[in-house]
């Protein structure tokens, strides 16, 4: 029988070896150097991630094919996201997010876990847990900051051009603030 270190072993092998399925192919650059360096440690991998970023999506209860009609990891400008919305042909709701850095990773034991999710909450990483299933220990990493608001109906802009600028100026600034909390927890793992 295999002991749970390798288990673990076999797990991490597997994980980093698999083709990247992500909508993007590969870690974004703003998370990388974090992610290599996590799974450079004996006892941690990761399993998925992504550094934040600005989105426009069809609103939906449930997960739909070709969600994202609109995806980027860096700032905007208002021209660039206005240029997005008037090339949206869809007839449905469209929402604006912003969204908060992420980050999954697999611990071999119950001590790795909690000293991570110590870190990462010291790094400012506010929603960190851990949550335990029947073959490993897996850490979600979460931070706080975060846009989400209907922005388009049936392709009308619901928002006028003050309110787009105001919302482009607010996601950046959290998109500076995930992107600290990154290079945070980089130096503390």
């Amino acid at each position: 029988m295999e002991t749970q270190t390798e288990l673990f072993n076999e797990g991490k092998k597997k994980q980093l070896s698999k083709e990247d399925k992500s909508n993007i192919g590969e870690f974004d650059p703003r998370i990388a150097e974090l992610c290599n360096k996590i799974n450079n440690k004996i006892n941690y991998y990761t399993t998925s991630s992504c550094s934040g970023r600005v989105v426009l999506l069809k609103a939906s209860e449930e997960k739909q094919p070709n969600a994202f009609l609109f995806r980027t990891h860096e700032k905007i400008n208002f021209l660039k996201l206005k240029k997005a919305l008037e090339k949206i042909k869809y007839d449905g709701l469209v929402e604006f997010q912003q969204t908060s850095c992420i980050l999954h990773v697999a611990c071999m034991s119950l001590e790795d876990a909690q000293e991570l999710v110590t870190k990462a909450k010291f790094a400012g990483w506010k929603r960190s847990g851990i949550m335990a299933t029947g073959k490993r220990f897996m850490v979600e990493l979460h931070s706080t900051e975060c846009i989400s608001f209907p922005i388009m109906n049936n392709r009308i802009i619901l928002v006028d051009d003050n309110f787009l600028k105001l919302i482009v100026e607010l996601a950046n600034n959290k998109l500076e603030r995930v992107w600290k909390k990154i290079d945070k927890l980089k130096g503390m793992v």
